[in-house]
């Protein structure tokens, strides 16, 4: 299978936005992609890099006026699509990961669940925590979950993913220049892949913002923890092959979810 992860710097102009990521999707479509991805907030400027009066007006509903336009050009192009955006549901907000179909139907939406606040990154002012838990959809490419963000650093909810039998992990990011040691994410999402038997393909923004500047180095990992490729620092579609059957044949899927011993940890892991 075909990926594309889109890293697009954007702009203040929000229409503009939106057309050229369904216009990058048509076009990685031609270019042979059965899924693309998009990075956190794709579309719009990184909110939580400020607080910002009334932030729930800067939100949308799923389904909404952005889904609607994605389920249009999925079903024309015949691509699975992982979004993300600011959603609101009534009164309460959230960092949310709508996934479509090939078809065009909207699955669901995966909510991110841990919610930091740090400097550039005051999400608790936007998000509330997520109540979808870690939800893995069937997709025409593929038994898909997604951990946006923040929820990447949880070995639970990576390991959530794997027993509900994801194939492949999106994760879309906002992560900047300088805010990692070098390898260190990429060795995280290695990591995670080879302990739950999935690939991993993690979508990045990219470009200077008010006060923020984005890494892009997108990149996919494999199930036995290698990686399979990494986009540069710059505006691009990064392309990758995967073998979604190999998940399988990989040592979580034969020897460490099958020896789990989950009646022991229950002891232990609320702490």
């Amino acid at each position: 299978m075909k990926l594309a992860l889109v890293q697009h710097a954007v702009s203040p102009d929000l229409g503009r936005n939106l057309d050229r990521a369904l216009r990058t999707v048509r076009e990685a479509a031609a270019a042979g992609a059965q899924l693309v991805a998009f990075p956190e907030l794709a579309n719009t400027p990184f909110y939580p890099q400020e607080r910002r009066p009334r932030p729930e007006l800067l939100a949308e509903p799923v389904p909404g006026p952005t889904t609607e336009r994605f389920c249009e050009v999925a079903a024309e192009c015949g691509v699975v699509i992982v979004l993300n955006l600011f959603e609101r549901d009534g009164d309460a907000c959230y960092d949310s990961s709508p996934v479509i179909d090939a078809d065009g139907t909207l699955l669901g939406r995966t909510r991110m669940v841990h919610i930091t606040d740090y400097d550039c990154y005051h999400e608790r002012h936007y998000y509330t925590p997520g109540d979808t838990g870690a939800p893995v959809y069937q997709t025409r490419a593929g038994r898909i979950g997604v951990a946006i963000c923040y929820d990447r650093h949880f070995p639970e909810y990576m390991r959530a993913l794997a027993l509900g039998g994801a194939e492949l992990i999106v994760v879309p990011q906002a992560g900047t220049v300088g805010e990692w040691p070098e390898g260190l994410f990429e060795a995280e999402m290695r990591v995670a892949a080879f302990q739950n038997g999935y690939f991993v393909a993690l979508a990045n923004r990219v470009g200077h913002e008010e006060r923020m500047t984005f890494a892009g180095r997108s990149f996919v990992c494999a199930p036995d923890g290698s990686m399979v490729g990494q986009a540069g620092a710059g505006d691009e579609v990064f392309y990758a092959e995967v073998h979604l059957p190999q998940t399988r044949d990989s040592h979580a899927r034969r020897l460490f979810l099958a020896d789990r011993r989950p009646g022991l940890y229950a002891g232990f892991l609320g702490r």
